[in-house]
């Protein structure tokens, strides 16, 4: 069993491309439901037992265990694609996951910033790093002025683009094209997009280069555009961390994160006109359907300013 489980997730790894995260998430939804079959049937012992009942009484569980719809959804996702992987390795003849009734779960509409919040949270970036700086936070002038210019640049630049966060800190010098204004993107499954890099973002990214040097960043078009202290590729969750520091400085909610920023940039480009497929082509995005919650999102937006504004809204 644990073969036809490693054979899947290597599978995952080199002829789907998928991230780590995605891997590990498959596996773990897969190992709950060898642990929820096992503690109902201690004598299975192969995934050729595995029955449409038994994906039923999963479904059933995790309903009862409090999970959500979209939860729900995704490790059957995973449950799915496992059986298919096997069929197609000749390990078992029915995948018990096809004809399981869909579940329908209410899609949520993605929190977003208005454009004064990002003036604040960039504003906030700079006046956080003084702060360190005169308190000893920092250990150097330097070291803030270097944080604060490479922060300030990785915001701009993923609102700027529309970017994921992995997507910003997975930037080498040599996709980045500040004549052209443009960055080479390599998106979910190592597809590549274009972004656009407006002038905000070109003035930070030159600004920060001219500090990159001070940890020992090279030109190389192999490098890394994001460095940490040490010289080397910044983390997400390095990143994750010193906005929350920002967000406190610039009085924001605390729930906002890094892909608020592709939230917004999505929003403010649909609010200002721009055309769904454009949206889609920046975004990156698979299908049309997964771009058009934001359409949502500015239909919100519109509505609440006719409420505020209509003398006869109310």
């Amino acid at each position: 069993m644990s073969a036809a489980l490693d054979g899947f997730l290597q599978y995952l790894r080199v002829e789907r491309n998928a991230s780590s995260h995605t891997v590990e998430a498959y596996r773990s939804d897969i190992l709950e439901f060898l642990r929820r079959v096992m503690e109902a049937d201690e004598s299975f012992n192969a995934w050729s037992q595995v029955e449409r009942n038994q994906a039923r009484r999963f479904v059933s569980s995790l309903f009862e265990a409090g999970d959500s719809k979209r939860s729900i959804q995704r490790k059957l996702s995973a449950l799915r694609s496992f059986f298919r992987y096997m069929m197609r390795m000749e390990l078992l003849g029915d995948n018990p996951f096809l004809k399981l009734p869909p579940i329908k779960a209410d899609q949520p509409l993605p929190l977003v910033m208005s454009i004064n919040q990002i003036d604040l949270l960039t504003k906030a970036v700079g006046e956080y790093w003084e702060m360190a700086a005169a308190n000893g936070i920092s250990k150097s002038d330097e070291a803030a002025e270097f944080a604060a210019a490479r922060d300030l640049a990785m915001v701009e630049v993923i609102y700027s683009g529309g970017l994921r966060i992995s997507e910003t800190t997975g930037l080498d010098m040599g996709d980045i094209d500040l004549i052209g204004g443009i960055a080479r993107v390599r998106g979910k499954g190592k597809k590549e997009r274009i972004a656009v890099l407006g002038r905000p973002s070109q003035k930070a990214l030159r600004n920060y280069f001219k500090l990159r040097s001070t940890v020992g960043g090279g030109r190389a078009p192999g490098s890394p555009v994001f460095l940490n202290k040490f010289g080397k590729r910044l983390t997400p969750r390095s990143f994750q961390r010193n906005l929350k520091n920002y967000l406190i400085a610039a009085n924001l909610p605390p729930d906002l994160t890094p892909h608020k920023l592709r939230h917004s940039f999505a929003t403010h480009l649909l609010d200002a006109g721009a055309d769904l497929r454009s949206v889609q082509e920046m975004l990156g995005h698979e299908n049309l359907s997964t771009t058009q919650i934001y359409t949502h999102v500015s239909a919100e937006r519109m509505k609440e300013v006719y409420t505020e504004a209509h003398p006869r809204a109310k």
